[in-house]
């Protein structure tokens, strides 16, 4: 039997150890070790470093923000100071994190660990980006406290023309953004809709969602509306907002809306993605609209609510997933009648299909397959009428595709952007 002389858990320690901390500090800290601190150096690296590093359960990056969170908590300020450098610019760069991750991750310490620790830990932070921030492409500017925003929201405001619209902008996090993108919802929703995938396109873009009018924080003029009045409102958000041309993404009634936006004002509109929608319906079914206009105007919203969320969610979903449908019919049944009862007019009318020809923009058409509400074959015409148009069938999806896969509907719209002539 031979004798291998390479010990494999100091070795695989030592690995670790320079994917996280980098060869600069692991050689100037073995440069120190002397007859004294040798056994505890190689202890560490066999333990902590092969042990617990060296364990798959956890991504690195994962362990990078829990030892930052644990050393914060503990107000081991000289371990944070080392994991805080090792984490911006040490070590293998897939293993690193971003000031805005260090950010998030003395944030979310603050609240398990105290905000004495919190300040103390930004403190120690903004020290470090202050020294390595020209080296790593971060600067620390003034800001005004008054101006920021929770990430996750963005900023809440309300145009200055009327009918007043409710937004929200989220600023894109990973710099410039490449676009804007106006996300618009569906009939009795608003814009919280969108949160999740928002939050995830506003990496690389500027994301607006808006409240429709008759619906969440927007106002709610009388009278009932038509799809071009909905599609003039959103002309005055963009132009408002100095944002065009943008790509829509639009929802049942706001893929109804960025159809007439995109005939209207091809400026406006880079390109359009339509979810779970239709250009028109049949007369039986314009029939069925003004006859829900009658009921909601006669009995409330109330009335009709289990009959929505049986359209808008299918039924795995809704026993699946009951407390996301109770507050999907909790806004459904809290939004203004007379906005309600005026968009059920605007989407009961829509006529876009013998006019989509005029659209130019790049277009995505995307369809639930167990759409009852908008059936794949409304969408199948869309995709026929508009040039070059896409369509993608997404399964186990009924009305509201973006509430029940979340996933498959941001791969199908992150693809689609990733086409896109920059």
């Amino acid at each position: 039997m031979s004798f291998d002389p390479i010990d494999h858990d100091l070795e695989r320690g030592l690995k670790n150890r320079r994917e996280i901390l980098g060869d600069a500090w692991v050689d100037r800290s073995l440069s120190r070790a002397n007859n004294f601190n040798a056994e505890f150096q190689q202890l560490i690296t066999r333990f902590a470093w092969n042990e617990i590093w060296g364990r798959p359960g956890l991504d690195k990056k994962t362990r990078r923000a829990m030892v930052l969170a644990i050393t914060m908590a503990l107000g081991r300020w000289e371990e944070f100071e080392l994991h805080v450098r090792a984490a911006l610019q040490g070590g293998q760069e897939d293993t690193r994190l971003t000031p805005d991750e260090l950010k998030e991750v003395l944030i979310q310490t603050a609240i398990y660990a105290g905000v004495p620790a919190a300040n103390t830990g930004f403190t120690h932070a903004m020290a470090i980006l202050r020294e390595i921030g020209p080296d790593i492409g971060y600067t620390l500017e003034p800001a005004d406290i008054t101006a920021a925003a929770h990430p996750g929201i963005g900023q809440e405001r309300a145009t200055f023309s009327k009918p007043t619209l409710h937004y929200t902008l989220r600023r894109a996090r990973n710099g410039a953004p490449r676009r804007t993108i106006v996300l618009s919802h569906a009939l009795g929703c608003d814009l919280d809709m969108w949160d999740g995938l928002a939050n995830a396109l506003a990496a690389d873009h500027d994301v607006v969602a808006y409240d429709h009018r008759g619906h969440g924080g927007s106002d709610a003029p009388a009278g009932l509306y038509t799809m071009a009045e909905l599609a003039e409102d959103a002309a005055r958000l963009v132009r408002e907002l100095d944002c065009g041309p943008v790509v829509w993404i639009g929802l049942s009634m706001g893929g109804m809306v960025g159809q007439e936006l995109a005939i209207r004002h091809p400026e406006l509109v880079s390109a359009l993605v339509v979810a779970n929608s239709t250009s028109a319906y049949p007369d039986n079914v314009r029939a069925v609209w003004q006859q829900r206009i009658e009921t909601v105007r006669a009995k409330g919203i109330e009335a009709i609510a289990d009959a929505v969320m049986e359209r808008y969610f299918h039924a795995g979903f809704r026993e699946e997933k009951s407390a996301a449908v109770a507050a999907f019919r909790k806004r459904l049944v809290s939004t203004d009648t007379e906005g309600y009862m005026g968009c059920c007019n605007a989407v009961g009318t829509v006529d876009t299909t013998d006019r989509l020809p005029q659209v130019k923009a790049p277009a995505l058409i995307i369809a639930g397959q167990l759409d009852q509400g908008a059936p794949v074959t409304m969408s199948e015409t869309m995709a026929r009428q508009i040039p070059g148009a896409k369509l993608v069938v997404l399964e186990d999806a009924s009305h509201l595709a973006v509430a029940e896969q979340p996933k498959a509907f941001e791969r199908a719209v992150s693809e689609f952007l990733a086409g896109l002539p920059r």
